[in-house]
């Protein structure tokens, strides 16, 4: 296996010079420099409508940024490729798309991760009477009730004749976990057909995902996935990729009525998605293949995933570490050290002496230098629902990390850490 080169990576980030430590990540990457060229140079050079008289430019340079996009989805097809302002804006969009397919009585399971996944269903399950269901995370632990995963056996048992879609989500923002998805999407599928379900598509958010692990959309079999470019080093945007069967047999268009989209991913892309945006996205795949020799994406993924159990390991052990525990420390989701967990890491100071989330990010703060984040971080239902009940206004402390994040950095945010925690 490949292994980073961390220097040449952190030389990628201008706004890595200052020597500041970002450690919220999943909250927003930072910008690699051949991004913010790109975006600058379309701007300064080509910020035309594509059919002014600078349109084979523009149009290319459009091009360029779906191209790059199908590239991390791993799809063929640039007509499977959309943009928008975020994903939750794309997921909204596909809702609406989708609602005239939508039957009442139809089923949506749902998980309680990010609203970006689960608040358009919701709103259109109650426009056509549709049903949700939950996919309930279980601890895995006895000692610590916030330790919840997303189990298989759990989510199969929801599978019904109605069943009409299940949107979950690659990776948890709060719990850290990656799900398996090839084997969850298989198994869904094949307990929709034994239950004889009509239709069944699959909508998966990539947001917590994409910055640490390969998409591939083909291998999981999926309709619909999404994924925030600007969690991935790129500028504020997100893209979409939408199967071709379901573009043309699952959607109405939410577009101008005059324009011929039936088989068009811009069939759900109300307007423009900000060319320059689009432009600068197709930087990020060049970027990512520099990262190894091979100049190849599952390389580059294999480097940076190892890279990133090496930065989680002393965090995670510090965290669990018995006289962490003691103190009333409580990681959520799981505390193993594996593939299984990318480097977000959330936690609470619960007991006799707890510690409020926001104190402790402001003891940050009143340090300097080091960036991290307290909420719910939008999945604010899975937060409210788990027992012990926490305080909603003071939410979880968060840990992010990716693959520019370093050893030393890490080092410095446990003596933090200890510090606070004293």
């Amino acid at each position: 296996m490949a292994v980073l080169d961390i220097n040449q990576a952190r030389a990628c980030f201008p706004s890595l010079r200052s020597g500041h430590i970002y450690a919220d990540n999943a909250g927003g990457s930072r910008t690699a420099q051949a991004v913010i060229d790109r975006i600058v140079d379309y701007l300064s050079n080509t910020n035309e409508e594509l059919d002014a008289g600078y349109a084979a430019v523009n149009s290319r340079r459009v091009v360029e940024g779906s191209i790059a996009a199908a590239e991390l989805f791993n799809t063929t097809s640039l007509d499977e490729i959309g943009f928008g302002s975020s994903s939750t804006m794309i997921f909204e969009n596909i809702s609406r798309a989708l609602e005239n397919d939508i039957q009442p009585g139809d089923e949506f399971i749902i998980t309680y991760e990010h609203e970006a996944n689960s608040g358009p269903w919701k709103r259109l399950a109650a426009r056509r009477n549709a049903v949700v269901k939950y996919w309930h995370p279980v601890p895995v632990s006895a000692e610590n009730p916030y330790s919840v995963v997303y189990r298989v056996e759990e989510l199969l048992p929801l599978v019904s004749s109605h069943t009409r879609l299940a949107a979950i989500t690659a990776s948890s923002n709060i719990l850290g976990s990656v799900i398996p998805v090839e084997e969850t999407v298989k198994a869904l599928r094949q307990r929709a057909k034994e239950q004889g379900a009509m239709k069944f598509e699959v909508a998966l958010d990539c947001v917590a995902y994409a910055s640490h692990r390969r998409m591939d959309v083909q291998k999981w079999d999926v309709d619909y996935c999404v994924f925030s470019v600007y969690k991935v080093f790129g500028a504020h945007n997100a893209a979409a990729y939408v199967r071709s069967a379901a573009l043309q047999k699952s959607f109405t268009s939410i577009v101008h009525d005059f324009l011929k989209v039936d088989d068009k991913s811009t069939k759900f892309q109300p307007g423009g998605p900000g060319h320059e945006l689009v432009y600068g996205t197709s930087a990020i795949v060049p970027y990512l293949k520099s990262l190894t020799p091979e100049d190849d994406l599952a390389a580059s993924f294999n480097a940076i995933a190892k890279h990133e159990q090496e930065i989680l390991t002393p965090l995670l052990r510090f965290l669990t570490d018995a006289k962490q525990v003691d103190r009333g420390v409580r990681i959520f989701g799981t505390s193993e050290i594996d593939f299984s967990r990318i480097p977000n890491v959330c936690f609470v100071v619960v007991g006799q002496n707890a510690i409020k989330s926001k104190d402790i990010v402001e003891a940050f703060n009143k340090k300097g230098g080091i960036s991290v984040q307290c909420g719910h971080f939008c999945a604010y239902y899975l937060i409210d629902n788990l027992r012990p009940k926490l305080d909603m206004n003071d939410g979880v402390v968060r840990i992010s990390l990716v693959h520019y994040n370093t050893i030393e950095e890490v080092e410095k945010i446990v003596d933090v850490l200890r510090e606070v925690l004293a």
